[in-house]
């Protein structure tokens, strides 16, 4: 599902800075190489998650692989892992991330491939190290991007407002894969605006965080408040500078 209007502009954050990967106008990062990072949603025809759920659980995978060992360099542990390098030529480009869908078998192959299942109630997420945006593994490239339209039986408990919150807009309609696309995007901004000792904090409680969708009113309030904010740049669905998320994590509340 894609927007048909482009939202009022909002005031610029200013914790998306100059280089910022979510910036739209052309950058020279968009120069180097492209990378994407993987993520594989299990769907199941019969019992498919519900979409807050996946969205939480496509939130915590992109935590999840960011903290890893495996993806940190020499300057962040006693060694470069082994995903440190395509860590850091994703994160040099723009932070694109793309959401698949598989069942059965194709779920079963697509867990046999480096990377982590992040588990929610009910919803199992697979991430994987960066690949360029032309060369995905062939068990994931032939996986669909489409029929990730998920629903929520019932209404979302209400947000945690004592812990992270992820506060999508209310005002940019998008699929279920496009949406937990940008909830990652939330959380991996309210990660980096993070000190070493509050990611810390956060990866040993195991990333608790909500996702929620505010009124008209609170969004804008949100928008402006300072806290990251992230603007898409319009490769699918949204218009380009659509505000998707806002990322709200107690440290960040100055």
């Amino acid at each position: 599902m894609s927007s048909d209007s482009i939202p009022e502009p909002l005031p610029a954050p200013s914790v998306v800075p100059a280089g910022s990967p979510f910036r739209t106008e052309p950058t020279a990062r968009d120069e180097a190489p492209q990378f994407v990072l993987p993520l594989v949603v299990h769907i199941e025809k019969a019992d498919p998650p519900a979409r807050n759920d996946a969205l939480v659980t496509a939130a915590r995978a992109v935590l999840t692989i960011l903290s890893d060992p495996r993806s940190l360099g020499e300057d962040e542990g006693a060694g470069e892992g082994e995903w440190a390098r395509a860590m850091r030529d994703w994160q040099d480009a723009r932070i694109r991330k793309v959401v698949r869908r598989a069942r059965g078998a194709e779920w079963r192959k697509a867990c046999a491939l480096p990377g982590i299942t992040v588990t929610g109630e009910r919803a199992e997420v697979r991430v994987y190290p960066p690949v360029p945006l032309d060369g995905w593994p062939k068990e994931l490239a032939k996986l669909q991007v489409s029929g990730t339209d998920l629903e929520d039986a019932e209404p979302p408990a209400a947000p945690d407002l004592d812990g992270p919150v992820l506060w999508m807009s209310p005002e940019t309609a998008m699929s279920a894969g496009k949406a937990m696309a940008q909830a990652g995007h939330g959380a991996q901004l309210a990660w980096w605006e993070l000190s070493e000792t509050e990611r810390k904090a956060w990866r040993e409680a195991g990333f608790p965080l909500s996702v929620a969708t505010p009124d008209a009113r609170h969004w804008r309030e949100l928008a402006a408040s300072g806290l990251p904010v992230v603007r898409d740049a319009g490769f699918t669905e949204v218009a380009p500078g659509s505000c998707t998320v806002v990322a709200d994590h107690p440290a960040l509340r100055r």
